[in-house]
């Protein structure tokens, strides 16, 4: 029987790279696959040829042989069609099809195949994480604190440990997916079969069932309760910032793992300070005559109040800083800074001995900003050019 060109059959040419082989050969395997041509003899030996074509040219080694000799070159083909098992044909390219540990892509589009072993769920269950928001102010979050919660959780039936089975009892296969785990539903349509699996609602997926449930939880293995627990927080955290703790979380369902309990950092708004990253920034409104005096004024820190000292003309809009008062950095040494502000407070209201003293100020040319400047341009380029015409 002579047999068909391996390039004609997966419509390459001689050239064709290894990848274009491979998804030449893949778009015949689909179209001529058994469960999509049920009964199709004439499929069933289109799919084994492409396949016998595929088998052969993808082989670097018998590829070489096939262009050099044809068909008598290489052996794999010759009796390719004779007792050939589809199943075979699986395992043999399951790299093309999404294969790996015993499955193909068919296994999952055709529905063909075993249940593969391993995937059977145990009995118990995790339980599920849960979020705890924390409010801390600024003087916590710079020297890190101890906080104990209160929470709300599934914890542990005490009656029967956990399993959810009563004292005495075991597990039973399920009679529903008969020990399975999952059901299959099969339907058809012009593609071919396909089959929808799904976890058993009976057993929730685990192939087993209790004979006879614990009466305090219902056969979960939990019940909902209260958790007191304590939580460290170090110095230099943020909003956003989160903590968890490992298997403090809502129990599993008949024995499963306990999920975890986030804890999530916010911070306050603060009285005086706002926060720029480790750096602390407070607002300080001084008088004028603070600002043109100078002085040592007292004023709030994170660990409490520090004298600060302002230089004689201290202009508004000035920032002063403060090394070190700020919050330490985070998982790391050193801390920031408190910076320091500087606003001058004008008064709106004036009783008549003041307006005068201000009137008086007024004339001065030491106070008044238009006689300043005018001063200060006359000491500069065009006084000395004045000067020397004069």
């Amino acid at each position: 029987m002579n047999k068909r060109d391996y390039y004609e059959i997966l419509g390459v040419t001689k050239t064709s790279t290894a990848d274009e082989i491979k998804s030449a050969y893949r778009k015949l395997a689909m179209k001529y696959h058994p469960d999509r041509n049920p009964d199709d003899k004439e499929a069933e030996a289109k799919f084994k040829e492409a396949t016998e074509a595929y088998e052969v040219l993808s082989d670097d080694g018998k590829r070489k042989r096939y262009d050099q000799f044809g068909h008598q070159g290489v052996r794999a083909g010759q009796d390719f069609h004779q007792n050939i098992n589809i199943n075979d044909i699986f395992s043999q390219f399951g790299d093309i099809f999404g294969g790996g540990g015993g499955g193909t892509i068919f296994d999952e589009f055709f529905g063909g195949g075993q249940r593969r072993g391993g995937q059977r769920r145990s009995v118990g269950q995790p339980g599920s994480d849960l979020k705890i928001r924390l409010k801390l102010t600024l003087e916590e979050i710079a020297t890190g604190v101890e906080k104990t919660l209160k929470i709300k959780r599934q914890r542990p039936c005490e009656t029967c440990n956990g399993s959810g089975a009563k004292s005495g009892s075991g597990y039973t296969t399920c009679t529903t997916c008969q020990g399975q785990g999952e059901i299959r539903q099969v339907s058809r349509s012009m593609f071919g079969q396909f089959v929808n699996i799904s976890a058993c609602n009976n057993c929730g997926g685990s192939g087993q069932i209790i004979k006879d449930q614990c009466l305090t939880c219902s056969g979960e293995g939990r019940i909902h309760g209260e958790t007191t627990l304590k939580v460290n927080v170090p110095a230099g955290v943020s909003s956003g910032n989160y903590i968890p703790i490992r298997g403090k979380g809502n129990a599993g369902r008949r024995g499963g793992e306990p999920g975890d309990v986030i804890v999530v950092i916010e911070e306050e708004d603060h009285q005086f300070f706002h926060r720029d990253g480790d750096d602390i920034v407070y607002d300080l409104t001084i008088s004028f005559p603070d600002a043109v005096l100078g002085g040592e004024i007292d004023i709030p820190t994170l660990t409490g109040t520090a004298a600060l000292k302002i230089e004689a003309g201290t202009q508004p809009g000035t920032v002063l800083k403060m090394r070190d008062k700020g919050i330490p950095h985070l998982n790391s040494y050193g801390k920031g800074d408190q910076l320091i502000r500087i606003n001058v407070y004008v008064p709106t209201k004036l009783s008549g001995k003041e307006k005068d003293l201000m009137k008086e100020l007024a004339t001065s040319e030491n106070i008044s900003p238009k006689k300043n400047k005018k001063s200060h341009k006359d000491s500069g380029f065009f006084g000395k050019m004045r000067d020397a015409f004069s």
